[in-house]
């Protein structure tokens, strides 16, 4: 059988790749996901509005330019001799992360499965294969993250991700490898594919169709916790998400916004409560959740305040200013979620699948229990 009859037996992936301002970073990583071994992929770099020359310097390594609409949703044919198409496509301005990948995304109808990509993460040859095998195993898997360790030292894992995400029952999100700053040295201790909460958008493969069908990323979260509220919402629905270590990826972290940002402390106070909001399923639920993180917060903002973060303090107070302004619309977003999640859910009604949540908290764990790894915390 030639190459080209065995890549079409296989499932179509649409590795995308979102982009702002990151021409080095293009340079530096692209050749790696151009070397992937997987047969039958295309290559998309999203570009949000970038003011630096990543266009040109796309074209320059043979990108075509592609907007995708309902009436066209697929890609001119590439050159024969490219064994993997690469196509551009152009966004007006800086969307941010969830709604950029919306708008890239909203008008695909020819491939199975999406990979979001960020621009600085290195891949291996071997990446997307036993991904999309352990997808294509089992109907119920709806999105799966390889093992993400750190561009910077290979042998730690990396914040975003490690070897899955998990989440405490008051929306502190922690990860299998990596527990607020605390990461862990990959000795081989979390191998196995697991059942986690959430993927991390550094690099999530999700079934093209259940992402357009359960509303795609938040867009009013810019960037920041929006991949937790989308697997969130797809666990609602009864979906699994997973980990496969044997995928394993390098990032370099803060490619938008680096650690220690206030700016990404607002994001990520601000949209940890909003996913609250919309994915706790009761209001009492809601209510309890919301009221316990306002402590915790609290006790975090004096955390800061004992080191001097003052910026760290007006960020978590900005937060919660935002979010309590927000509460109206996010929470007419309930309804069309409820409505969303019946359409597509495995049982009918609808059985949450909350596996990868901790019944309990992180923090307490973590600071006064001094539970520092992950196998420490009886998951």
């Amino acid at each position: 059988m030639s190459n080209t009859a065995l890549s079409l037996n296989l499932p179509k992936v649409a590795v995308v790749i979102l982009n702002y301002n990151g021409r080095g970073y293009l340079e530096q990583f692209l050749p790696a996901v151009l070397g992937s071994l997987y047969p039958n992929m295309e290559l998309y770099v999203a570009d949000n509005g970038s003011s630096d020359d990543s266009i040109d310097f796309l074209m320059s390594w043979g990108f075509e330019l592609f907007v995708p609409t309902a009436d066209n949703p697929l890609p001119p044919p590439s050159h024969a001799s490219l064994r993997i198409p690469k196509y551009i496509i152009k966004l007006a301005e800086n969307y941010g992360f969830a709604e950029g990948y919306n708008l890239a995304l909203k008008s695909f109808k020819h491939v199975d499965y999406f990979v979001l990509l960020n621009s600085d993460v290195e891949v291996t040859p071997d990446w997307i294969d036993p991904i999309i095998k352990l997808m294509e195993s089992d109907a119920s898997i709806a999105a799966v993250q390889p093992k993400i360790k750190m561009f910077a030292n290979k042998e730690l894992f990396e914040h975003a991700g490690a070897s899955g995400g998990f989440i405490d029952h008051w929306g502190y999100p922690f990860c299998r490898g990596r527990i607020f700053g605390e990461l862990e040295v990959d000795s081989g201790q979390y191998e196995d594919n697991r059942e986690i909460f959430w993927a991390s958008g550094a690099a999530m493969f999700v079934r093209a169709n259940l992402y357009n069908a359960i509303g795609g990323l938040d867009g009013d979260f810019f960037a920041h916790m929006e991949e937790i509220d989308f697997c969130w919402r797809i666990k609602r629905a009864g979906y699994r998400v997973m980990v496969c270590p044997s995928s394993t990826v390098y990032h370099v972290g803060g490619g938008t916004l680096p650690a220690y940002n206030p700016r990404k402390e607002y994001l990520n106070f601000r949209n940890s409560l909003t996913t609250l909001l919309k994915n706790k399923e009761t209001f009492w639920s809601v209510l309890g959740s919301i009221f316990v993180r306002l402590m915790l917060d609290g006790v975090a903002a004096i955390q800061f305040l004992s080191k001097g973060k003052f910026k760290s303090i007006g960020a978590i107070i900005r937060a919660h200013w935002h979010f309590f302004m927000s509460i109206p619309k996010h929470w007419k977003k309930r309804k069309d979620i409820a409505n969303r999640i019946a359409i597509i859910a495995l049982d009918k009604p609808p059985k949450s699948n909350m596996l990868g949540m901790l019944r309990g908290s992180i923090v307490w764990l973590h600071f006064i229990k001094k539970k520092k790894k992950f196998d420490n915390l009886g998951l």
